[in-house]
């Protein structure tokens, strides 16, 4: 069986057309959104690094059997 798939055009969006995305994170065990937090607090946020547990890929997917 042949499938063929149509491709997929995206619109090119102008800045002013875009919507901004809410990020929201977890603070002492709660969420809020990064937007509602004062600019240190933002400025900490900015420079987290996030956690990768050596030996390990940075990338969350299901491992692969095959590299194995």
């Amino acid at each position: 069986m042949n499938r063929i798939q149509t491709p997929v055009h995206h619109a090119i969006l102008a800045p002013h057309e875009r919507q901004p995305c809410e990020v929201w994170t977890r603070v002492m065990g709660y969420f809020r959104p990064v937007a509602s937090f004062n600019i240190g607090k933002q400025g900490e946020y900015n420079e987290r690094l996030a956690f990768v547990e050596p030996g390990h890929d940075r990338d969350c997917r299901a491992p692969d059997p095959a590299r194995d």
